[in-house]
């Protein structure tokens, strides 16, 4: 199995702990440790795996540029980890800042020179103090350019595009706002996102400038492995590494077109050196039933790493493994056995918008890479086990054609006819549930498991729990459920079908 390793930008704060287990099982490992904590002392930073291989949960983020060296040091260990255990990868692809750590990963740059560089870009950004967010768009590169394009500003822009149906627009956050509401007008999904330093727009021409002036000239290695740079569209070969780290600044991300190049080129397994599953993510949406691996998401992740190795010698083996829907119902990505931590990163006031108590929900982390998927249409309702006289249903409501594809939004959904209570026994909404939730987060159906914690295990944001229960709501005849808390916050299929039999069972007897 030809597998390329993948390397996520700007994510939460990795957890406390996180690296324990490669620190005592692999000399790489804590070689590669000691070298980024003696490049962090030399500029005056504090040790960065002190708090990711104590065991503890704390979040400690102590500055941009201590969390930057936090999520280099976790995906340069996974790295070794997965050398070590005899994965070898076709390409490494790095998503923005991730391809700082592709490149010392593939040895084109030394571990402590990475580390300098990382500090030197976090410096620059700081330093020029620009008032700019980033905001994930549930649609297509294309529509989320034609929005920026409209606004009509020279660094309001399309940064990145992720994913079919995922984009990230950056620009002022006045604008940002401003593109905010305009979206959810249209009925298109987003989210501010949580970063530091806002990226990938021309208003960062300074600090790229400032980079190019100020960072430290270093040596670069032929480097073991491809490195594929989804910004310049290509290979890196002999590219200056300032110069990279620079231009990616005010360059758009094409990490979806990355993706679908080395698939047609013949990788067919995908796997994350990071904590959780972003970059994988991208991938099964833009390639469906591609094989993705997460090793520290799983519970023994040197395991997950050795099951990939086996499978150079006996291929069907691995893949039924990853094709099966694993405990939690996530199917090909192995995933993390616990819930993620409490506010890992913070992007929405949770509390207000679910359950306007002081208490947040549980969310997964979320970065300017973050999944967010563009809304279906519901699936038409099974029909009832047995015949039911019901009122003919309303003629759907076709739409006009328009010289440009129109964005769906929720009032344009067709109206259905609302079912018999005869006809909602359990096993019918949860096949309903599972069409209409798998629609709208992009899986098949049948790996969503009915017990599955949808923030927890299937990293289901607020925003999105939001609208699919609207969804449910508007299906199902039942206003009430939009304000059933308890759904939002800590919420499974199974809780939801029942609900919504118990609901129409209570409807119907009134």
């Amino acid at each position: 199995m030809d597998s390329v390793f993948v390397m996520p930008g700007t994510v939460a704060a990795p957890r406390g702990g996180i690296l324990c287990d490669l620190h005592n099982r692999y000399e790489t490992v804590r070689e590669t440790l000691s070298r980024i904590d003696k490049a962090a002392r030399e500029m005056g930073l504090p040790n960065i795996s002190t708090r990711l291989v104590e065991q503890n949960e704390t979040s400690d983020r102590r500055g941009p540029e201590v969390q930057y060296l936090e999520i280099f040091a976790v995906s340069i260990a996974t790295h070794h980890m997965l050398i070590a255990e005899g994965a070898k990868p076709v390409a490494i692809v790095g998503q923005s800042i991730g391809e700082l750590w592709a490149l010392a990963a593939a040895g084109h740059l030394s571990v402590e020179d990475a580390a300098r560089l990382a500090v030197a870009r976090s410096q620059v950004l700081t330093q020029q103090g620009w008032g700019g967010k980033m905001l994930a768009v549930g649609v297509d590169g294309r529509r989320a350019e034609s929005l920026a394009e409209l606004i009509n500003h020279p660094h309001l822009v399309l940064a990145c595009e992720n994913a079919p149906r995922q984009s990230v627009i950056s620009g002022p956050e006045a604008l940002i706002e401003h593109v905010e509401r305009v979206a959810d007008a249209l009925g298109w999904p987003s989210l501010q996102l949580d970063v530091p330093h806002p990226t990938h727009t021309p208003a960062m021409a300074q600090a790229a400038r400032a980079l190019r002036e100020t960072a430290p000239r270093v040596p670069y290695g032929a480097g073991r492995w491809r490195v594929c740079s989804p910004w310049m569209g290509r290979d890196v070969g002999d590219d200056d590494p300032v110069d990279l780290v620079a231009g990616a600044l005010t360059a758009r991300v094409r990490m979806l077109h990355t993706i679908r190049e080395l698939h047609a080129a013949g990788a067919d397994a995908f796997v994350e050196c990071g904590e959780w599953p972003v970059v994988t993510k991208f991938v099964e949406a833009s390639i469906p039933g591609v094989q993705c691996v997460v090793p520290l998401s799983e519970s023994d992740p040197v395991e997950a790493v050795r099951a990939l190795v086996a499978d150079s010698t006996d291929v069907g083996t691995f893949r039924s493994r990853l094709a099966a829907p694993s405990s939690n119902g996530d199917g090909p990505v192995v995933r993390v056995s616990e819930p993620a931590p409490a506010g890992a990163v913070a992007t929405l006031p949770v509390a207000d918008l679910l359950t306007r108590t002081a208490v947040p929900a549980p969310t997964a982390p979320v970065s300017y890479v973050a999944p967010v998927s563009a809304p279906a249409a519901p699936a038409a309702p099974a029909p009832p086990a047995a015949p039911v006289t019901v009122a003919p249903a309303p003629p759907a409501v076709v739409a006009a054609p328009a010289t440009v594809a129109p964005a769906v939004a929720p009032a344009a959904v067709a109206p259905v006819a609302s079912p018999s209570p005869a006809g909602l026994d359990y096993d019918t909404v949860l096949t309903e549930l599972r069409t209409l939730y798998g629609d709208f987060l992009g899986y098949p159906p049948d790996l969503l498991g009915e017990d599955d914690g949808l923030e927890a295990d299937l990293g289901v944001e607020s925003l999105k729990q939001v609208a699919l229960l609207g969804r449910v709501s508007d299906r199902f005849d039942l206003p009430d459920l939009r304000s059933d808390s308890s759904l939002l916050t800590a919420g499974t299929l199974r809780r939801i079908a029942e609900t919504v039999v118990r609901a129409r069972a209570e409807a119907a007897g009134r």
